[in-house]
């Protein structure tokens, strides 16, 4: 609930409800994000009620976010009446469909409840919304609420709630091939050798985990995981980009058959690499949509992965052995190799995070935010934790929201991993009134965008510093008093090991452990890790 005058029925129903569990957060745009960080774990939708006007666009980014996270949230706006819309009114927008594409659907709700139709019809469209929401793939539904004043009871008006609301119950179904189709691929199948399975962005899945690692067991398939897949294990490939794009050892690893599901994947040299294939490329998802990533699609499979994968292993025959060994062989010499090349540089924030993970408790959630930071976390390679990153649109806005939403779900540590310029963005997110002892948050401040050092285009120009990497002399040193945080801030090893001895340890409040290095010396660590990696690979 985020306050304003218009959404005043809504925000005392919502908080006198006896079942309802309700939060305020007074800036819109975190309190989108912290609800999108709650739904993400629950697995549910979770409300969101604003007033009239700007407010309902500030809810914008995350509402783009969670559509294609595919995460389930009830977007409540207030309005004014139509008569009133665009008539130099206060608070006024064109609200109705106003997130156009971005959500699963949009609805209006009548402006009065006079009539038992109109009720009636109300109680229908919160069904569908709801049942909308969760349907899949799971997305963002938004309800448009006119509504008309007065808009406070009056002294001592008590609010009677339905003792059995109307609720439609939404069945749930299972989508998979018919027998032909079956049959189909399994022919397929049988005149291919190298199968290349690329996992996206998903939850952590046991069954899934289990299927995966049979393929693999038995080398039917190389599993290539992205550490926002959630499916990594000692089976599965995680260092892929340390060698993709060098044609010095790639050129053995180009599969005939690429199957893919769940969303995104982080690795661009991943995708580079794909599409230079002639692979075909099968995507499995249940609502069979067609997503070609690596334009190479050739067959959308409507199917869940796990009956996929079940199948997959009853039906994929013995495949090519050195394929499989070319893939794991690089796998193992940079798993060898990473840590020792680590240790051997200068203190910045690759090996500064490396030693972090070190410590991050086995039983707990990492939230990291886009940019640099997702991308050192995917160069080292396997996690064990849930690791949750807004991919959906790759944005730095709501990083520490989604984080705080996390944490509202969860009594485990939640580490957040970000930069400076997302954490510092998104400081409203600690703007409320609510605990979050769990809460851990590792700040990379190289008081720059320090990621527009390691891209050819803006690298080059002379306005890098002040036009792309924007650089700023904050520190969260502020904040952290301003919010009652515990706080350290360290500059180099000795400093790290001392501020991580109790860093995980219980607290009643937040901690934050700040890295402070430099934004072109941590461009020079990366480019010679690379260097001395892909040396290594090569002899």
């Amino acid at each position: 609930l985020s306050p304003g005058s218009r959404c005043a029925p809504l925000t005392l129903t919502f908080a006198r409800h006896p079942e309802i569990h309700s939060r305020t957060i007074s800036d819109e745009r975190s309190a989108a994000f912290i609800a999108l960080g709650m739904a993400q774990q629950l697995d549910q939708p979770v409300a969101l009620v604003c007033t009239s006007g700007s407010a309902a666009l500030n809810y914008f980014p995350a509402v783009a976010e969670a559509f294609f996270q595919q995460i389930p949230l009830l977007i409540l706006t207030a309005d004014r009446p139509a008569e009133w819309i665009d008539q130099y009114d206060g608070q006024t927008i064109f609200q109705p469909e106003v997130y156009g594409k971005h959500v699963k659907g949009s609805f209006q709700l009548p402006d009065t409840a006079s009539n038992p139709d109109q009720l009636w019809h109300s109680s229908r469209i919160v069904n569908e919304a709801i049942n909308l929401s969760t349907q899949f793939p799971a997305g963002p539904v938004h309800i448009n609420i006119p509504l008309r004043e007065p808009f406070y009871p009056e002294k001592g008006e008590e609010f009677v709630f339905p003792e059995k609301p109307r609720v439609f119950n939404l069945l749930k179904s299972k989508t998979q091939p018919t027998d032909e189709s079956l049959i189909k691929l399994k022919n397929r199948l049988e005149i291919v050798q190298r199968v290349l399975i690329i996992t996206g962005q998903q939850r952590p899945d046991d069954q899934l985990q289990r299927l995966l690692d049979k393929l693999a067991e038995n080398k039917k398939a190389v599993i290539v995981t992205d550490t926002i897949s959630n499916l990594q294990s000692d089976l599965t490939i995680s260092f892929h980009d340390h060698w993709l794009g060098n044609e010095a050892v790639s050129e053995n690893l180009k599969p005939d058959l690429i199957i893919s599901f769940g969303k995104s994947v982080i690795s661009k040299s991943l995708k580079i690499f794909l599409r230079k294939t002639h692979a075909s490329h099968w995507h499995v998802q249940a609502d069979g949509n067609a997503k070609d990533t690596f334009q190479r699609l050739t067959r959308n499979v409507p199917a869940t992965p796990q009956y996929f994968f079940n199948w997959l292993n009853e039906n994929l025959g013995t495949q090519n052995k050195q394929f499989f060994e070319a893939w794991h062989f690089l796998e193992k010499a940079v798993a060898k190799d990473l840590s020792q090349v680590l240790r051997k540089q200068s203190f910045g924030e690759y090996s500064a995070l490396a030693f972090c993970l070190e410590k991050v408790p086995a039983q707990s959630k990492i939230h990291v935010a886009n940019s640099m930071a997702v991308r050192y976390l995917n160069l080292l390679g396997k996690r064990s934790q849930e690791v949750i990153c807004n991919r959906g649109t790759s944005g730095i806005d709501g990083s520490n929201s989604t984080a705080v939403g996390c944490t509202f779900t969860t009594k485990a540590i939640v580490t957040l991993i970000t930069g400076d310029m997302a954490f510092f963005y998104d400081r409203n997110a600690f703007w409320h009134n609510y605990a979050m002892p769990n809460l851990r948050i590792i700040l990379l401040n190289n008081h720059a965008g320090g990621i527009f050092r390691l891209i050819d285009g803006p690298k080059n120009q002379p306005e890098l510093e002040e036009y792309f990497e924007t650089k700023q002399k904050l520190t969260a040193q502020h904040l952290a008093t301003e919010f009652g945080f515990f706080y350290s801030k360290v500059v180099n090893r000795e400093e790290l090991e001392d501020s991580l001895a109790d860093f995980y340890e219980e607290s009643l409040h937040p901690k934050i452990l700040e890295i402070k290095t430099s934004s072109p010396l941590n461009a020079e660590i990366l480019k010679s890790v690379k260097e001395k990696i892909k040396l290594s690979l090569e002899n």
